[in-house]
C-alpha cells in the first residue's frame, strides 16, 4: 500500500523538528521507495542531507526533485544554497533568479538571492533584494526549509540548532534586518546599522549566544556604585575588537566585569576599564546590569568619527608561559626585519573559504630580502617558499604567548583572523589581506581602518584573486 504523501511528509517533518533526524531520514527514504516520483520528498531529503554536511548527496536529491518537477521552487533554492556553500556562486545566483522569475513574490527566493549576492560582493544589488524581502511576511514550510539550507551552506548549522519552527513567525524580518545591518555597517551607515544589528540575537545559525540574564540591559546610563557585566559573543576576534569599549564604560560607573573566552582571559585583563575577568557563567559574582560586547557601539552611538581608536588598548600579560622559548626564537632574527604571518583562520568560520588564503598564494613573498619570517599559523606547515621561516605555532599555548610573540614583530601580514585583531589592538603595524566581499568592520573603498590606526588593508580586486593582493603587498614593501 502506497503511503499518503502529505501524511508521510508530515511524519518526517515532525521527526526533524523534534531532533529525530535519523527517523526523519528513514521516513523520507520509505516514502521515496514507494513513490520515487515524489518531488517534495526528494527536496526534504536533500535538505536534511545538507544539514548533515552531505552536500553531494543533497545536490543529487534536489536534482532528482527537479527532474520530477521542474518548477519545484524549494528544491531549486536548497540546491542553490548548497552550491553557495561550495563556492559555485554564479550557478547559485542563476537558480535563485530563475525561481524569482517564476514567482517574483517569493520570500525564500529573495533571501537566498540576497545571501548569494552578498557572498559575491554585489552589495548594491543585495541591498535592493533584501529590501524587497523585508516587505514580505513569513512563508511557511518552504521558507523554513530554505532558511535551514542557507545556514547549512555557510556553517555547521546542526551544531547550533534553534527551535526554528517557534521562531519562524518573526524570522523573515529578523533575517532581513540582520542582512541589512551588515550592509549598512559595511557602507559606514552606522546610525541605522548598529540599531538593526541587534537583530543578531537568537538568529538561527548565529554565533551570538542568547544569555537570559535577569539583570536589565545597560543602555549607556551612569551606574555609580553598581556593577556592570560585559559578556562576549561571536568569535575571539570580536572580543578583541570590542573590548576597547571597556574604558568608556568604566568612566560612567562603578565596577566592570567581563565574561570572556578562557583562552583570552589573561590578555583582556590588560584592557583599561576591566576590573575582573570571568570565564565561566557559574563563577559570576553578583552584578546589576549587563551588555553584550557587540551592543556597545549602539549604546555609545558610534559613528565613523567617534570610534574609540586609541591604541594600544591591549598589552602583554605579566604571565607568559613560553616567554623564554619565544624570546630565543625572536633573537634568531639577527638584525633582520621580523615579519609575522598568518594566512588562514578557523576552518569552522562561516566565511573561511572566502577569508583564508591558500598557502600557495604566498610563494611570491619569498622575493622579500632582509626579512626573518615568523609563522603564527596553527595546524598548517609554514610555506617552503618563505626562506628560513620560524614556526612559532608550537610555542603559542595561549593568547598571552601570542601577544608576547607579536610584541617582537616589526610587521604583521595576516588574513582576517583573531591574530590581526590582536596585532591591531596592540598597535603593531599590520597589513591585512581581505577578500572581495569583506566583513562589515572593514568597510569599503579604503586602505585604512578607523578601528585600527596601525593597520593597512589590501583588498581583492575580484573574487578569489589573492595573487593580486600579494602583488599589492610586494609593491608596498618595495619588492617589485
Amino acid at each position: 500500500m502506497k503511503p499518503n504523501h502529505p501524511r508521510a511528509l508530515e511524519e518526517a517533518w515532525n521527526h526533524e523538528q523534534s531532533g529525530r533526524r535519523d527517523q526523519a531520514l528513514a521516513a523520507l527514504r520509505a516514502l521515496l521507495e514507494a513513490e520515487p516520483r515524489c518531488a517534495e520528498g526528494w527536496t526534504d531529503l536533500g535538505g536534511l542531507l545538507l544539514l548533515q554536511g552531505r552536500r553531494e548527496e543533497a545536490e543529487q536529491c534536489c536534482a532528482r526533485a527537479l527532474r520530477e518537477d521542474r518548477g519545484c521552487r524549494t528544491a531549486t533554492l536548497v540546491l542553490a544554497c548548497s552550491l553557495m556553500g561550495s563556492g559555485h556562486l554564479d550557478e547559485a545566483e542563476r537558480l535563485c533568479r530563475g525561481a524569482l522569475a517564476r514567482d517574483p513574490g517569493s520570500l525564500d527566493a529573495l533571501l537566498a538571492l540576497g545571501k548569494c549576492l552578498i557572498k559575491k560582493g554585489d552589495l548594491a544589488q543585495a541591498r535592493t533584494v533584501l529590501q524587497r524581502a523585508g516587505e514580505l511576511g513569513p512563508g511557511g514550510r518552504g521558507l523554513s526549509r530554505v532558511l535551514q539550507a542557507l545556514f547549512a551552506a555557510q556553517d555547521d548549522w546542526a551544531e547550533r540548532r534553534r527551535d526554528l519552527e517557534r521562531a519562524l513567525p518573526h524570522y523573515s524580518s529578523q533575517q532581513h534586518d540582520y542582512e541589512e545591518a551588515s550592509l549598512c555597517l559595511l557602507h559606514g551607515e552606522f546610525d541605522r546599522g548598529w540599531e538593526l544589528y541587534e537583530s543578531r540575537h537568537g538568529l538561527p545559525g548565529s554565533n551570538s549566544p542568547v544569555r537570559h540574564f535577569s539583570q536589565p540591559a545597560w543602555n549607556g546610563e551612569a551606574f555609580p556604585d553598581r556593577t556592570l557585566l560585559l559578556h562576549w559573543e561571536q568569535g575571539l576576534g570580536d572580543t578583541l575588537m570590542f573590548v576597547r569599549y571597556a574604558s568608556r564604560v568604566k568612566r560612567l560607573g562603578g565596577r566592570v566585569l567581563l565574561l570572556a573566552q578562557p583562552s583570552l582571559a589573561d590578555l583582556v585583563a590588560t584592557c583599561p576599564g576591566v576590573d575582573q575577568v570571568i570565564v565561566h557563567l557559574a563563577d559570576l559574582p553578583s552584578f546589576d546590569l549587563q551588555s553584550p560586547l557587540l551592543s556597545l557601539p549602539r549604546v555609545f552611538r558610534t559613528s565613523l568619527d567617534s570610534i574609540p581608536a586609541e591604541i594600544p588598548y591591549l598589552d602583554v600579560p605579566g604571565q607568559v608561559p613560553n616567554r623564554q622559548a619565544i624570546a630565543a626564537v625572536l633573537a634568531a632574527a639577527h638584525g633582520r626585519t621580523r615579519l609575522g604571518i598568518a594566512w588562514a583562520g578557523s576552518p569552522t568560520h562561516t566565511r573561511d573559504k572566502q577569508r583564508s588564503l591558500p598557502v600557495d598564494a604566498l610563494a611570491p613573498l619569498g622575493a622579500l630580502s632582509g626579512v626573518a619570517w615568523y609563522s603564527f599559523q596553527k595546524d598548517q606547515e609554514p610555506p617552503a617558499s618563505l626562506p628560513g621561516v620560524f614556526p612559532l605555532a608550537p610555542l603559542l599555548g595561549n593568547f598571552s604567548d601570542t601577544a608576547y610573540a607579536l610584541s617582537g614583530m616589526d610587521l604583521v601580514l595576516a588574513a582576517d583572523t583573531a591574530l590581526a585583531h590582536l596585532a591591531g589592538a596592540m598597535g603593531i603595524p599590520t597589513l591585512l589581506l581581505l577578500p572581495y566581499a569583506p566583513d562589515f568592520r572593514w568597510l569599503l573603498g579604503r586602505d585604512d581602518s578607523p578601528w585600527y590606526p596601525s593597520m593597512r588593508l589590501f583588498r581583492q580586486p575580484r573574487p578569489e584573486d589573492w595573487s593580486a593582493v600579494i602583488r599589492m603587498v610586494l609593491r608596498k614593501l618595495g619588492a617589485s
